[in-house]
């Protein structure tokens, strides 16, 4: 009985073992590749998944995107300078048997990969421009690792350039060269504010003399409105107090006219108010002058009142020739009266 017992217990443990090899569960970021003795035969996908105990055995591939640290190396640059570089890329597989059947050791297949595309690619270039063009450089090596990947079932997602350490001395160079480079164009930044704040004070001294001349101007202006102003009001002033005179003085010698007149003066008063008030035509204020059509007739009439007043002169009856001396009285000849 008791061997019995012991053979119903093995039997029953290697079929719990047969059960449990045949069972299998795959994760969805897994892909189940199954080979029947030795033969590749199935890929699975992800779910529960039954495979013949002790036939057949299932290798889980992890179809996540994976990270590869391509450890550091010295790079000799196109110009002769060694620097540090070290990288990281990432991939994810695509097919699982290639990944499995194609390649052995696929991390240091692709390290070494990696490493000597870096050093293919950072040689062609100088330090300067490969300290600038990373860039450049991470596009370019993920192309060339993603065209030789392809054949292991793998796709390069994207390469990272993490340093590229020049030599100490070139650093200490580079430092020497920034500084100066800093102070270059500290200096380059101080004149052009020196510039332009000369620029900025002449252009509000220039300002400052239009807008002054542009004042002088218009004061000069207004001072000459103002006198042309003040001038025709002067003379809009005297001309209504010309206008005013005028008048009183053409109503006082109307009112004296027919004074005259009321008192039946004689035609010699009125020759003699006549000539005053020629006088007053004529005393330089007015700007026309007029002369009276009679004007004749008034000399005549003026002569004949100066001959009127003339005071008689006895001595005066004889007179010599011009320019011959006044002869005595024993001396003078009578003369015989006019028939």
């Amino acid at each position: 009985m008791t061997v019995v017992v012991i053979l119903i217990i093995a039997l029953a443990i290697i079929l719990l073992a047969a059960v449990a090899s045949a069972v299998k569960i795959v994760r969805p970021y897994q892909r189940g590749l199954v080979e029947r003795l030795g033969k590749y035969k199935d890929t699975k996908t992800p779910g529960l998944q039954l495979i013949v105990p002790f036939i057949e055995t299932m290798q889980l591939i992890d179809m996540r995107e994976q990270v590869v640290d391509v450890p550091p190396q010295e790079v000799i640059t196109a110009d002769n300078v060694v620097v540090s570089v070290d990288a990281v890329v990432y991939y994810e597989a695509t097919d699982p048997q290639r990944l499995v059947y194609n390649v052995a050791d696929f991390f240091t297949a692709i390290t070494k990969l990696a490493q000597t595309n870096l050093r293919n690619l950072i040689g062609d270039l100088e330090l300067d421009r490969a300290l600038t063009s990373r860039d450049t450089i991470n596009t370019q090596l993920r192309e060339v690792l993603d065209d030789a990947t392809d054949k292991w079932g793998v796709r390069v997602v994207r390469v990272e350039i993490q340093r590229i350490d020049p030599p100490p001395e070139v650093v200490s160079a580079m430092h020497a060269q920034m500084r100066a480079e800093r102070d270059r164009r500290a200096t380059v930044t101080e004149a052009q504010g020196y510039r332009e704040a000369a620029i900025a004070r002449a252009d509000g001294e220039k300002q400052s003399a239009v807008l002054a001349a542009e004042g002088r101007k218009e004061s000069a202006i207004l001072d000459a409105q103002g006198d042309a102003q003040a001038i025709e009001l002067r003379a809009k002033a005297e001309k209504l107090r010309l206008q005013f005179v005028g008048e009183g003085e053409g109503d006082a010698a109307k009112a004296r006219l027919i004074g005259i007149k009321e008192a039946n003066a004689d035609k010699n008063v009125l020759t003699v108010e006549y000539l005053a008030a020629l006088e007053r035509i004529g005393d330089g204020r007015a700007t026309k002058l007029v002369i009276p059509t009679e004007f004749s007739g008034l000399l005549g009439t003026v002569s004949a009142i100066t001959e009127a007043i003339r005071p008689d002169d006895s001595t005066d009856a004889v007179r010599p020739k011009d320019g011959l001396p006044i002869p005595d009285p024993v001396e003078r000849v009578d003369l015989p009266p006019e028939a």
